[in-house]
């Protein structure tokens, strides 16, 4: 079963507690009301809403508690820093939409694409991001939720931050209030300017164009050897299989080969332009 398979449901919600696990309860809800209600045909899910789902009120009402920052509960066998993560990307994806005051088909078909959402898993993932979307809670709480679960592991945020942003450029423009959202969530995630303008560049600009030395988080006056260890530094944070094992689910592993090629090219141009 996939991990969007698996985050669904009121247990997940409650055991992942806070804001994450309100929406999770909140999604739950709305797909019991539903099933009730006449089930899940086709033709229902293939109507109303940018993922095909149906508005609707959240009949789990406000959150279920502050976060405890212990995980708890089972998850269908899935991490539960896995269901943190995918969760986390769905609210804030949602969020993100409302940036810019419109939820284009082009983002949803984007993050299905991106993150290999498809035939039911679909109509889950969007009762999550539409309860996000009709909460009338902001994005922090959600963003702050995954710093603090996530605290001292800068490549799994970076992931998550990357993520909106392949999202938001979904529709070939990035418009300035997600640029703005976006830079927000990288302060609440604990980044500097620096660190938000790298992930930036490397997410929107082609690779053609970009700073190599600023893509290893570092300056041209930067030496040798301080190249070298970033370089091995960030090979070894950002290998699909150790980002994983601290939380990201296999659904992202694209996104995190696409970075690892983006740190190698970067130290390539690097060695050819120093003769390393």
């Amino acid at each position: 079963m996939s991990i969007w398979g698996k985050i669904i449901g009121g247990a997940a919600g409650f055991a992942l507690g806070g804001p994450l696990g309100a929406i999770l309860g909140a999604a739950a809800g709305h797909m019991v009301d539903r099933a009730n209600n006449g089930g899940f045909s086709q033709d229902r899910i293939s109507s109303g809403g940018p993922w095909g789902q149906h508005g609707g009120g959240n009949p789990w009402g406000q959150r279920t508690g502050q976060y405890s920052g212990q995980f708890g509960g089972q998850f269908g066998g899935a991490d539960p820093r896995q269901v943190a993560f995918a969760t986390g990307v769905i609210v804030l994806s949602a969020k993100m939409a409302k940036a810019d005051g419109t939820v284009t088909r082009e983002e949803i078909n984007a993050f299905k694409r991106l993150f290999r959402v498809s035939g039911p898993d679909a109509a889950q993932v969007g009762q999550i991001f539409d309860a996000a979307r009709r909460s009338p809670d902001g994005y922090e709480p959600y963003a702050r939720q995954i710093a603090q679960m996530f605290a001292g592991e800068r490549a799994v945020l970076e992931s998550i931050l990357e993520a909106l942003h392949q999202i938001a450029l979904a529709d070939g423009t990035l418009h300035p209030a997600e640029k703005e959202y976006l830079r927000k969530v990288a302060m609440i995630f604990g980044f500097e300017d620096v660190d938000f303008d790298r992930v930036h560049q490397g997410s929107t600009a082609p690779r053609s164009e970009q700073d190599p030395y600023k893509q290893l988080g570092l300056t041209r006056s930067a030496s040798n050897e301080e190249l070298k260890a970033a370089h091995r530094k960030l090979s070894r944070e950002n290998h699909p299989d150790l980002l994983m094992a601290k939380g990201m689910p296999e659904e992202f592993v694209e996104q995190a080969n696409e970075k690892m090629a983006r740190i190698n090219a970067a130290w390539d141009q690097i060695c050819k332009e120093r003769h390393i």
